[in-house]
């Protein structure tokens, strides 16, 4: 899979990220992707509270949410496997500067189109980051099980997009999303240094 073709991300994860700080911090990335996990069953879930009359979304979203906990269990099992225990929620400060895109205003179609790109561009990071630690972690399991998520992770960003222009009604999602990926190109030159999927 090419980063560049699918996901259109500008700025690609140094691989030495893995190598130099996730391998001697394999309790603390676990712990971040839970939560990443929980969060983005959260998301689903506030994407169905706002927009109960999209039956559509509603669906998608419900079968997105079960996944996101299937997934967040599995990582919690991986934690419990290798002796360790669930740590405190970590401060996603990459999400928390890429939110800063979103409109505050605007019609509620507006604000919805945006919720779903920044959903898109989350899943899309995400998959770039469990791409390059799926090919470059010295871990059998940790490996399957990135290059297994990435996977997921793909599905999850071409939903966005697909219920994203779905739901447009005249908004250039095409030029929003370009607008979502040059800020994010800025936003992540400042991370790929700590051990948390996005930082």
């Amino acid at each position: 899979m090419s980063d560049k073709t699918i996901l259109k991300l500008q700025l690609p994860t140094d691989p030495t990220w893995v190598t130099n700080v996730v391998e001697s911090n394999i309790e603390e990335i676990l712990t971040d992707h839970a939560f990443c996990e929980q969060k983005a069953a959260s998301n689903a879930i506030t994407l169905i509270v706002q927009n109960p009359n999209l039956s559509d979304l509603v669906q998608e979203m419900a079968a997105l949410v079960q996944e996101e906990m299937d997934h967040f269990k599995r990582v919690h099992d991986i934690i419990l496997e290798r002796g360790y225990v669930l740590g405190r929620e970590r401060k996603d400060n990459y999400v928390g500067e890429l939110s800063k895109l979103m409109r505050k205003g605007g019609s509620r179609n507006e604000q919805l189109i945006d919720r779903l790109l920044f959903a898109a561009m989350i899943e899309a990071r995400s998959c770039e980051r469990f791409k390059v630690l799926s090919e470059n972690i010295n871990d059998a399991q940790l490996a399957d099980f990135y290059h297994e998520l990435m996977i997921s992770e793909a599905t999850h960003y071409a939903t966005f997009i697909r219920l994203a222009k779905k739901y447009t009604e005249g908004i250039d999602v095409d030029k929003r999303w370009k607008e979502f990926l040059d800020f994010e190109a800025q936003v992540i030159k400042n991370y790929g240094k700590s051990e948390t999927i996005h930082g």
